[in-house]
């Protein structure tokens, strides 16, 4: 259980279980967010408060590729990718935040998907609904992160601004490892879009340490 209490009140840890998984065995930690209710995750393995950077993944809620296996996007084999890299280094982290969509919620994700089939693609259809391209806020990784007393991470991303949001969050990224997994015909435009309007980094690195396709 984690001992180190959040450095900002902006959540409340609550309690831990073991999570058994394909991959291995984690530690699944509960917290609840004070402004608005909703509970956040993290799984850990390992020991994660020796100083070290921690393999980590930010993961941002998407129900319809975690869970309904939603092959529009690459969320739920991001999600399967880096619980396997976890594991497979025996050490790290994985923050799950209920930002669904990007941070407009289900229905309004699923709004999107229409204007999508419209002919929009994921940055415009957001905007026709009146949001920002992408409203997700990190601020509650800092005290998650304080909670196992993590201050430098080795994070799996492709997407620069979840670097940025974390070093101006005081957390060192020591480290971008790529996550570049299922890229299919039903995803490839939107992949593109995220590359081109969102600066995401979406073509294979030599040192990638998680390779396109691998779970």
């Amino acid at each position: 259980m984690p001992a180190t209490p959040p450095s900002e009140e902006l959540l409340d840890y609550t309690t831990s279980c073991l999570l058994p998984t394909p991959w291995a065995q984690f530690t699944l930690h509960a917290f609840v967010e004070h402004a608005t209710g909703k509970e956040h995750l993290a799984m850990t393995l390992g020991d994660i408060s020796d100083g070290a950077p921690v393999l980590a993944r930010v993961h941002s809620e998407c129900l319809t590729g975690d869970v309904l296996f939603s092959q529009r996007c690459d969320c739920g084999a991001q999600l399967e990718g880096a619980l396997k890299k976890i594991a497979d280094e025996g050490r790290g982290i994985l923050l799950y935040l209920r930002q669904e969509g990007r941070g407009i919620g289900l229905v309004n994700k699923i709004r999107a998907y229409r204007l999508q089939e419209a002919g929009a693609d994921t940055v415009e259809a957001n905007l026709q609904l009146g949001f920002q391209a992408d409203a997700r806020n990190y601020a509650l990784c800092k005290p998650m992160l304080a909670q196992f007393g993590i201050k430098s991470l080795r994070l799996m991303t492709n997407n620069p601004r979840k670097i940025d949001a974390m070093e101006k969050l005081g957390v060192n990224v020591s480290e971008r490892v790529p996550l570049l997994v299922n890229r299919n015909a039903f995803n490839n435009t939107y992949l593109n879009t995220k590359e081109a309007k969102l600066g995401h980094m979406m073509q294979p690195q030599l040192d990638a340490v998680v390779e396109d396709g691998q779970l």
